[in-house]
């Protein structure tokens, strides 16, 4: 999910738990627009990749996630910018208060994610 705040998502996916997160992030980049001023991109580990962080620079997106572990050679952290991405989690947190998008009773992708975008709907609006 790309998420302007804790109320507003901007683009989301859905992807099965075995998939890998930095491919995924990089297509929801890359949906994105290329922004007239220099937007900071707050990123979890997971998304630390090479390749995403050309995709959001060629977007003038400034990327801000820390290194993943087995990097070798890091890149700088802004860690007043990173502390911002709880925004996202809060997010998060805020759409699984619906039971059905938290328990996931639902069988079908399509039936799950319309949910999803039911909860991000009415957090928008709340």
């Amino acid at each position: 999910m790309v998420a302007a705040s804790c109320k507003n998502a901007l683009i989301w996916s859905l992807t099965p738990g075995q998939a890998g997160d930095s491919p995924e992030g990089r297509k929801l980049v890359e949906a994105i627009d290329a922004q007239d001023s220099a937007v900071y991109l707050l990123m979890d580990s997971a998304y630390d990749s090479d390749d995403l962080r050309a995709a959001a620079e060629d977007r003038n997106l400034i990327p801000v996630v820390p290194a993943h572990p087995r990097r070798k050679n890091p890149s700088p952290l802004d860690k007043q910018k990173y502390r911002q991405r709880n925004e996202v989690e809060r997010l998060f947190r805020r759409i699984k208060a619906y039971r059905r998008v938290f328990t996931r009773y639902d069988k079908l992708d399509a039936m799950y994610a319309a949910f999803v975008s039911l909860a991000l709907i009415f957090e928008l609006l709340r």
